[in-house]
C-alpha cells in the first residue's frame, strides 16, 4: 500500500489550501484514512478520519474549518482547510488503518508541509 499526499504550500492567514491523498495497493473494504499533523516541537496528532463508511472525525481545533472528504472508488481523500490560521502551519501526514478480521494494518505517506504566514 502507497499513500501519494499533495497540495501543501504558503498561505496567508484566513487562505484556504486543498490537501489531497491517494491510497494505492491492496485497499481493504473497511478502512479509515485521514490526516494528522505535526508542528515543530510537537506531537503528530490527529487533524481529521473519515470511515469507508463515511463517518468523520475532526480535532476540536479545526472543527467549522476544515471539511474531510473522501472518493471510495478511487480511494482518495480530500481535506478543505479554509480561514486557515498560523497555528495550523505543520507537516500534514496521510493516514490509513484498514482492518481484516482481528488484523490492523496501518500506512503512512509522506509529510506535506503547510505553512501559514503573511
Amino acid at each position: 500500500v502507497q499513500l501519494q499526499a499533495s497540495g501543501g504550500g504558503l498561505v496567508q492567514p484566513g487562505g484556504s489550501l486543498r490537501l489531497s491523498c491517494v491510497a494505492s495497493g491492496s485497499i481493504f473494504r473497511i478502512n479509515v484514512m485521514g490526516w494528522y499533523r505535526q508542528a515543530p516541537g510537537k506531537q503528530r496528532e490527529l487533524v481529521a478520519g473519515i470511515t469507508s463508511g463515511g463517518s468523520i472525525n475532526y480535532a476540536t481545533s479545526v472543527k467549522g474549518r476544515f471539511t474531510l472528504s473522501r472518493d471510495n472508488a478511487n480511494n482518495t481523500v480530500y481535506l478543505q482547510m479554509n480561514s486557515l490560521k498560523p497555528e495550523d502551519t505543520a507537516v500534514y501526514y496521510c493516514n490509513l488503518v484498514q482492518y481484516k478480521g482481528v488484523d490492523r494494518y496501518e500506512y503512512w505517506g509522506q509529510g506535506t508541509e503547510v505553512t501559514v504566514s503573511s
